[in-house]
C-alpha cells in the first residue's frame, strides 16, 4: 500500500515534465515574441532615421517609457498586453532613430553602429545560450542587478544634466555590465519558474537589449575619436 511520506517523495519527479513543459513553452513564447518586437523596433527606428525625427525631450523620453511600461505591466495578463508591447518597443526604437542618424554622420559611424550591433548580438546570444544550458540559477543576481541599475540610471541624469563626459563613459561600462548580468537573471528566472508571463520576460529582455546596443555605441562613438 502506498504510504503518504511515498507518496509525497514521489510527486516531484511526476510534476517535473510538467513543469518542464510549461518552462519551455514560456521560452518559446518569450523568444518568438522578443524576435517581433526587435523586428518592429528596428521598423520604428529605420521611420525616424528617414524622416530624419529629431531626438525627444529627455523628460518626454522617460515619460513615455515610463508610462507604457506601467500599461504593460498592468494589461500583462489579457490579449491587449501584446499590444502595449509592441507600442512600448515601437517608442523605442523611434527614439533610436535619432541616436543612429548622430552616429552614421561620424567619420566611421557605420562601423561604430555595426560593431555595437554585433557585440550586443554576440553577448546576447552568449550569455542566454550559458544560462539555457547549465541551467544555473542566477536568482541570487536580482537584488544587487535592481539597486546597480538604479545607481546606473541616477548616474546617467547626472552626467546628462552636467555634462561630465567621464562620468557617461562610466555609466554605459556600468550598463553593459548590469544588462549582461541581467540577461542571465531574467533567462534563469524563465528556466527555474521565476517568471511565467512571457509578456514580462520579453519587455524585461528588450530593455536589456536596447541599453546594452546604446552602452555599446556611445563607448564605441566615445573611443573613435570623433564624437
Amino acid at each position: 500500500m502506498l504510504q503518504k511520506d511515498d507518496f509525497l517523495a514521489k510527486a516531484p519527479i511526476s510534476l517535473a515534465p510538467e513543469r518542464d513543459l510549461t518552462t519551455n513553452k514560456v521560452l518559446r513564447n518569450t523568444y518568438m515574441l522578443l524576435s517581433l518586437t526587435l523586428l518592429f523596433s528596428a521598423l520604428t527606428a529605420g521611420f525616424a532615421m528617414a524622416t530624419n525625427a529629431q531626438p525627444l525631450h529627455w523628460l518626454i523620453t522617460i515619460g513615455g517609457y515610463f508610462g507604457l511600461l506601467f500599461v504593460v505591466t498592468r494589461l500583462r495578463n489579457s490579449a491587449w498586453g501584446l499590444a502595449a508591447v509592441f507600442a512600448l518597443t515601437g517608442f523605442l526604437g523611434y527614439t533610436l532613430g535619432p541616436i543612429l542618424n548622430f552616429y552614421l554622420s561620424m567619420r566611421g559611424g557605420s562601423q561604430v553602429v555595426m560593431t555595437a550591433l554585433g557585440g550586443t548580438g554576440a553577448i546576447f546570444m552568449a550569455l542566454s545560450a550559458y544560462a539555457v544550458v547549465s541551467r544555473k540559477d542566477f536568482s541570487f543576481m536580482g537584488g544587487f542587478l535592481m539597486v546597480g541599475i538604479l545607481v546606473a540610471f541616477l548616474a546617467s541624469l547626472g552626467a546628462m544634466l552636467f555634462g561630465i563626459p567621464m562620468l557617461s563613459l562610466a555609466v554605459s561600462g556600468m550598463f553593459i555590465l548590469l544588462m549582461s548580468g541581467m540577461i542571465l537573471w531574467q533567462t534563469s528566472e524563465i528556466i527555474h519558474g521565476g517568471e511565467t508571463n512571457y509578456i514580462m520576460a520579453t519587455v524585461s529582455l528588450y530593455i536589456t537589449i536596447f541599453n546594452l546596443f546604446i552602452s555599446l555605441l556611445q563607448i564605441l562613438g566615445i573611443f573613435s575619436g570623433d564624437d
